[in-house]
């Protein structure tokens, strides 16, 4: 009879087959209230599951990440039963989990409204409170197409035609209504409770595929308790507020046209916030000693074969055929152009580690459908750097290259970052010595940090393991941005070779680094971090000065020739409108200082302070406003 192992090593025995449920009841009459899932072995499985040998077992509470994740597993069928029930006739596919919430895909010809996801979210309520049993069958693969289609559930027949001979096919009910489904999910609707928002509608191709039929995707969230609804609520109604892409119009930063979907149109403003962030990224690298380098573009087919990123990325590549029927391809990265600089000339051992950054654009292909603002574009430009180092030296550059970040974000008003480390998978090349000096080295560097992280196992590339570096917003929302990688691949397969001290050429290992990802991106995060009201010294246009009437506009000139030449962005409002109009419009652009001049400013030479979101002034002499923003106009220095 079973003999279950918890995870504090305790051990408790069953005279006969035993379940989750018993288990937990056995435990704990508390634990048994709160149960809604369990491991084991390492596996996730239903609470109802039956357990016939020895085994380890976990049981999951709301309070464990695969206990939420389960309550919006069942949430998902919870709204497709929901659908079923008060649209007879729509077809179900597919119901994920996602980050915070769900989403479910439905063929139906009528498109739901806003109303109608109202009517479905009460019938939801009253599904949890039926409190239906779940319970899961075992079919054989032809009988669950054939029932399917008998249905009419067409798209699921199509899933279950692509599933292996020899898998098990799957079949969850909750009540009668039953899905395919590979599980766990809670023992009844009830477990659910009733902390769930469906939040919108959106458009879906069966399978991502553009050239199949469109489904209509609702999107929902599902939390334990009302308070966490209720606060994930307020962060979406938030984050609206500070859509980078309402803000950058409103802010004049840059815009989108269709003629080159997934590409920036930089306004002056935007254009010059860019600027800024590479002068202060590019004064930051010299100072840690890279080298700054630009490479091509457009580079030839047989480039990009023998880096290995024709026949792993080819699908992501924009491409041309010239003429003479050479195929060259747009960069989708900057790595092999890097090599190439480093292949030029001898290298020595003392001439390592080299570092060489730049600020390549790249080109990838996204679906038009994944596009979103400046977060997901398709001609972006990347901070790159790459440096190429000993084995030996991997630790060093590696912790280096962790405080250069981490640094930086901080400059930035990013203090609370999460890292991810991953390490080889299964899939690899490289020997397995040199990997572990490799991922010793990362991870030294990552506790070094003294930062929150978590391992992602089996999750690094290929060609080595890698940090990523996760920034937590002003709202709580997590950022992936910055990675560092250690590549055992790349300068092999392209030549890269040293001397080293025995006389000796020896392959180099090359770091990948990027500290934003990429620039576009990263202003789009930078905007909704700050709502729009970007820091001083990074603001593209930091004052703006109103004279309160014509009388004043030569005064007003005057001082923004001395605001300007003093290194502060400025510029002088002198259009034909009243005082309070031009206030209301420059702090919509989010103008961080607004200087007023009139009689009394051009008798004592002095601005009249106003900033944004303050409806205080404060009068200044100009010649110590001139003295104190000029420093605050310049970027933290180390």
């Amino acid at each position: 009879m079973p003999n279950i192992t918890l995870p504090d090593g305790k051990k408790i025995n069953f005279e006969k087959v035993t379940t989750g449920l018993q288990i937990a009841e056995k435990i704990s009459k508390s634990l048994l209230k709160q149960a809604l899932v369990m491991s084991v072995d390492g596996s996730l499985r239903d609470l109802n599951h039956e357990i016939k040998k020895d085994c380890s077992i976990k049981i999951y509470t709301a309070k464990d990440k695969e206990g939420l994740e389960t309550i919006r597993h069942d949430t998902a069928h919870i709204l497709a039963m929901a659908v079923q029930e008060l649209f007879p006739g729509t077809q179900v596919t597919i119901g994920p989990v996602i980050e915070n919430g769900f989403y479910y895909d439905f063929a139906r010809k009528q498109p739901f409204t806003k109303d109608d996801l109202d009517k479905i979210e009460k019938k939801m309520i009253e599904i949890v409170e039926r409190d239906e049993p779940t319970h899961r069958e075992v079919w054989k693969r032809d009988k669950a197409v054939d029932h399917f289609k008998k249905a009419g559930e067409t798209y699921k027949a199509e899933i279950i035609k692509d599933i292996p001979k020899e898998e098990e096919v799957s079949i969850y009910f909750h009540g009668k209504w039953h899905d395919l489904c590979r599980g766990p999910h809670l023992s009844s609707t009830g477990k659910v409770g009733k902390f769930f928002k469906l939040l919108k509608v959106s458009g879906a191709y069966w399978r991502g595929d553009s050239n199949n039929e469109m489904l209509q995707r609702i999107y929902g969230t599902s939390w334990s308790t009302k308070k966490e609804l209720d606060e994930y609520l307020k962060r979406i109604e938030e984050a609206e507020k500070r859509d980078h892409r309402k803000l950058g119009k409103e802010m004049d930063l840059f815009h989108f046209r269709e003629e080159s979907p997934g590409s920036v149109f930089w306004h002056e403003k935007g254009w010059s916030l860019f600027q800024k962030l590479i002068d202060y990224m590019r004064s930051k690298q010299k100072d840690a000693g890279y080298k700054e380098i630009n490479t091509p573009e457009v580079l030839d087919r047989s480039l990009w074969e023998k880096s290995g990123h024709w026949e792993k990325f080819g699908e992501h590549m924009y491409t041309t055929t010239t003429p003479d029927e050479k195929v060259f391809a747009i960069k989708p990265m900057n790595c092999p152009g890097c090599v190439q600089v480093f292949n030029q000339g001898l290298k020595s051992y003392r001439d390592l580690p080299l570092k060489m950054s730049e600020f390549g654009k790249v080109h990838r292909y996204e679906p038009s459908g994944a596009l979103h603002g400046l977060l997901r574009v398709r001609a972006f430009t990347q901070d790159d750097a790459h440096i190429f180092c000993t084995e030996d030296q991997i630790t060093e550059e590696s912790l280096t290259v962790t405080n250069l970040i981490l640094k930086i974000y901080k400059d930035l008003g990013f203090e609370n970052i999460i890292l991810k480390y991953s390490d080889r998978p299964d899939v690899r090349v490289g020997d397995d010595k040199v990997w572990d000096k490799s991922e010793a080295a990362l991870l030294k560097a990552v506790k070094a940090s003294k930062l929150e992280y978590s391992i992602n196992k089996g999750e690094g590339a290929f060609y080595g393991p890698k940090i990523e570096f996760v920034l937590r917003d002003a709202i709580g929302r997590d950022w992936q941005c910055g990675t560092l990688q250690v590549d055992l691949n790349l300068p092999a397969r392209l030549g890269a070779t040293f001397v080293d001290k025995d006389g000796a050429k020896k392959v180099p290992v090359m770091l990948h680094r990027a500290l934003f990802g990429s620039l576009e991106r990263f202003i789009g995060i930078l905007i909704e971090n700050y709502s729009g009201k970007l820091p001083f010294w990074i603001s593209p246009l930091q004052t703006v000065v109103i004279p309160v009437s014509d009388d004043f506009d030569t005064y007003a000139k005057q001082v923004n020739k001395k605001i300007n030449d003093a290194g502060i962005s400025s510029e002088a409002d002198l259009k034909n409108h009243n005082l309070n109009y031009k206030i209301r419009e420059h702090s919509l652009k989010k103008i961080p200082i607004l200087l007023i001049c009139g009689k009394k400013e051009v008798d004592s030479n002095s601005v009249t302070i106003r900033r944004l979101d303050s409806n205080k002034q404060e009068n200044m002499q100009l010649k110590d406003f001139l003295k104190k923003f000029s420093v605050l106009s310049k970027a933290p220095s180390n």
